[in-house]
């Protein structure tokens, strides 16, 4: 399995969401909820309408590690899925597939959305964990709090945490750089 990237440039981020919303609101939903919240794509997928309406926190035990965990829904967040979801009912899974009634779109269907618009902006390495890498990315340089981070993604040590929004290897490949023997 390649190895995917968190999208550092915040112009193709913006870039990406105006390609998927031209296209579909779900797909977009899909990619904003990922990049505002850090979740993993499978405890995205089994969201339901009845898990964000009116809700200040998405609440959710994680499918990976079996914990409970709690996000907030921030302003941007909020207004996308209150447009998404006005026509909704509480028992639909949000990010609905076409084939079935009421079954979520699939975790290959999802890599399929968000690696098709990542190549049509000129990325390689973007799949389903994009979105939670970007979210990461993005907050570590915010906030430079990898101890926060690390609990927000229940990792084990700060080390993997920055391996794993690719903040290491930024910071090696600046180290090289200039260096020149």
């Amino acid at each position: 399995m390649k190895k995917v990237e968190p999208i550092r440039d915040k112009e193709l981020i913006e870039e990406i969401k105006r390609l998927l919303l031209m296209d579909n609101y779900r797909n977009y939903l899909l990619f904003v909820l990922g990049i505002n919240t850090g979740l993993r794509i499978g405890d995205m997928l089994r969201l339901k309408v009845s898990d964000v309406r009116n809700k200040t926190h998405i609440q959710i035990k994680e499918q990976k590690t079996q914990k409970s965990k709690k996000f907030f829904i921030n302003g941007a967040l909020r207004d996308a899925l209150d447009q998404y979801i006005k026509n909704m009912a509480d028992h639909e899974y949000l990010f609905q597939s076409r084939n079935g009634t009421n079954k979520p779109i699939t975790r290959s269907q999802a890599y399929r959305v968000l690696s098709s618009v990542g190549k049509e902006v000129g990325l390689e390495s973007i799949g389903c964990h994009s979105t939670r890498k970007t979210f990461g990315y993005h907050h570590y340089q915010q906030y430079k709090d990898v101890a926060m981070l690390q609990k927000l993604f229940n990792h084990s040590a700060p080390s993997i945490t920055l391996d794993y929004i690719g903040v290491n290897q930024d910071l090696m490949d600046d180290s090289m750089r200039e260096f020149e023997l």
